[in-house]
Parts: C-alpha cells; structure tokens; sequence
C-alpha cells in the first residue's frame, strides 16, 4: 500500500477539485507522489468527459468583469455538477478567465466564443474541457451578456455565503449614475423582469394574453360590455409583472422604475439577468 496521509489527500483535492475516492485510488496509483497523481487524475479525466456529458450541471456561479471607466461589462455564467467545486479557487479562476477573454474579444455568439481562441492552439471549447478533466465533473458554458456604448454597471447576488454569486445582472444606461444603476440591478435581480418595457414584448405574446384574459373573464362570467376594460386591465397587469418600467420599484413601490429613471434624468438602454441553473 502507498505511502500517504490525509493531508496527501486533501492537498491533491485543492489542486484538482477531484473527489475524495478519486483522490486516493490516483494517491495509491501514484504510490504516495501527488504530483504524479495530478497527472493520473488528469489523464483519467479527459477520457471521462465524454461519459460526464449525459449528467447535469445545475450548480456553478456567475461572474462578472466591468472596465475600469464603466464604458463596457461582462456577465458569464459557468455550470457544474456540485457546490463543492463551485467554491472551489479552480473553478472560480476558469470563470474568471473566460469573462476576461470575451471581454477582450467580443465574440458575436455562443458558438463565436466557443471557436475563438482563448490560448495559442487552445480554444475555448477545448479550455472548458480541460477543466472539465480537471475538476473532474461536467463543466458547461452556455450563456455570456456583454455590453458597451453606455455606462455598464454589475450586480452580482450569493443565495448562500458560502458559495459564489449565483444570480447576475448587467445593465446599462445612457449616462453614468452609479447609485441608480446598482438600485436598478438589484431590483432586476429581485423581481426578474423579462423585457424593458411593453413596448420590447414581442406581439404574439401580448395577443396570447389577451386571448387567455378575456376567455377567463367570460368563464368567470363576466358581462359582455364590461369585456373590453376588463381584458385591457389584465393586459396591463401582465406588463407590470414582466416589463421592467413598469414594474412598482423594490425600494419605494409607490414609483415605477420608469419614474425612478426619470428623476434621476437617466434612461435604461438595456440589462441581462442571469441565474445559474435557471
């Protein structure tokens, strides 16, 4: 049997972010050099990324990276399979790499950014695969907000202490304001608006609710005169549930955001809100 102690074990976790019996079948394999048994976790991890592909990733964190004058950001969302390498440094400094590298390259797309370059001879596709051997679990990036033009401003939610944020939101206005621009994003991140205004809500989707809103209103037995108002009132309620001007603001529900922006003399041009897993 190999020469090691638990403090063997529990350095070549922090190195790998690999689990526990992972660790010591590589430690004895090794035969007690963790050095040696990095490189097997390693290897052994690239020819289970294939077989990790079926499993799910719903655990992870978001980051984001905002220039220095504000003029541009970036909000990245990268999945794994468990809190413990969410937490993890390794996994923390992948998600970092990858927001800086669409920082610097503004891919147009998902698929964009997988393609590009993120090494000499590495692309990103092929970096989120070397962390996936690495860690030892499925690690996914499937979504990536970047803005510029504006003032950009990030705020960034933990739903535990422990753990990395797990909910982001980028905005951007038309004008710096620092303090309306984080009292915006935390009410995006609270509330999960889903359009900026009802004017940006699609029209089949306005149609659909008034189609369900006047059939409830009938088998509610309402009267047929008072169909009209009562459809038009619904409709205004889906609005204030899903489009961000509308909705009442989080910190004074008497306001709308709109009148929160328009006090403030700014204009909000646009946000993203992501939360891992959802």
């Amino acid at each position: 049997m190999a020469n090691y102690t638990a403090a063997d074990v529990k350095k070549l976790r922090e190195l790998t972010g690999a689990g526990m019996m992972d660790c010591k079948k590589a430690i004895d394999e090794a035969e007690g050099n963790v050095e040696k048994a990095v490189e097997i976790l390693r290897v052994k991890g690239q020819k289970g990324v294939a077989k990790r592909e079926s499993r799910s990733a719903e655990n992870g964190a978001v980051v984001s990276l905002i220039a220095d004058d504000k003029s541009s950001g970036v909000l990245l969302e990268l999945k794994c399979e468990t809190d413990f390498v969410a937490k993890g440094d390794k996994f923390q400094a992948v998600a970092d790499a990858l927001a800086a590298h669409v920082a610097k390259t503004s891919p147009a797309d998902l698929e964009a950014l997988l393609a590009s370059e993120i090494e000499a001879g590495k692309t990103v596709q092929a970096y989120v695969d070397e962390a996936n051997a690495t860690l030892g679990e499925k690690i996914v990036l499937d979504r990536f907000a970047q803005f510029s033009g504006g003032y950009v401003a990030a705020y960034m939610h933990r739903t535990m202490p422990d753990l990395p944020p797990q909910v982001g939101v980028l905005v951007e206005l038309d004008k710096e304001n620092a303090q309306v621009a984080k009292d915006v994003a935390q009410h995006i991140a609270a509330f999960s608006p889903k359009y900026v205004s009802r004017e940006d809500v699609p029209a089949d989707v306005v149609e659909n609710e008034r189609r369900v809103a006047e059939a409830t209103a009938k088998e509610e037995g309402k009267p047929e005169a008072a169909l009209p108002k009562i459809v038009e009132g619904r409709v205004n309620g889906f609005f204030k549930e899903h489009a961000l001007l509308d909705q009442a603001f989080a910190k004074d529900n008497k306001k709308t955001v709109q009148k929160i922006l328009d006090e403030a003399g700014v204009s909000l041009k646009r946000f993203a809100r992501i939360r891992v897993g959802a």
